[in-house]
């Protein structure tokens, strides 16, 4: 026992507390917008896709190009490129607050590919129906479409959250705070091993939590 404890001699449980709630509220606070802004663009490239509502090889180029030059750019370099863009925003490009434009810009457009992806497994028959009754594609999208997708664009936000739970550690590289934070300056900086495996430990448990829920809602919705 007396071990164990030696191990476990650097852990402050203020700081991890505090950590874990960066880590959160970076999580909730750049998972709501990249959802506001991500949904609309993955409708938009669904609709306007060869196999779309409207197909429309123009817009659907352009939009496809951006999510995809977006995407492919690494989230350290990102938080870096957008420090100008992040202080005229928030006024700050450190901590939970700084964090949550480079969050938002690098998920919202992987989250709009999952939900262009979950729109198009849609089955064109329900489609064909509801168009068949006269419904406007408006009417389509919001009471056909969405609904049908229901469980792929909750299985979409919860890969959304994951993904976000990485962005965040490495945010903590660069001064955002949370764990990532944590784990860099006294785990690896400082060679405090245990406070490498509590960090480790609690993004691992922060993960499978919103696994296991999405799954649960995945379910759900499915049985509905």
């Amino acid at each position: 026992m007396s071990d164990f404890l030696q191990f476990f001699s650097h852990i402050d449980g203020g700081e991890i507390a505090l950590a874990s709630w960066e880590t959160v509220a970076m999580l909730l606070g750049s998972l709501v917008l990249s959802v506001i802004l991500g949904l609309p663009v993955g409708v938009w490239l669904s609709v306007t896709s060869p196999t779309g509502l409207a197909p429309n090889r123009f817009t659907y180029g352009v939009l496809s190009l951006i999510v995809n030059v977006l995407r492919s750019i690494p989230f350290v370099i990102l938080f870096i490129l957008l420090i100008p863009v992040t202080l005229a925003l928030v006024g700050t490009s450190l901590g939970v607050r700084g964090a949550i434009p480079p969050l938002v810009l690098g998920a919202a457009p992987f989250f709009a590919r999952l939900v262009e992806t979950a729109l198009r497994e849609v089955e064109h028959a329900v489609v064909e129906a509801t168009q068949a009754l006269g419904a406007s594609k408006r009417q389509i999208i919001v009471h056909t479409l969405l609904p049908e997708a229901m469980p792929g664009l909750i299985a979409a936000i919860t890969m959304t959250a994951i993904a976000l739970v990485s962005y965040t550690a490495m945010a903590g590289v660069v001064g955002a705070g949370g764990l990532g934070d944590l784990a860099v300056r006294y785990g690896y900086q400082r060679f405090q091993t245990d406070v490498m495996v509590v960090t480790v430990a609690l993004i691992v448990v922060l993960v499978q939590g919103l696994q296991m829920l999405g799954d649960a809602l995945v379910a759900r919705f499915h049985r509905k």
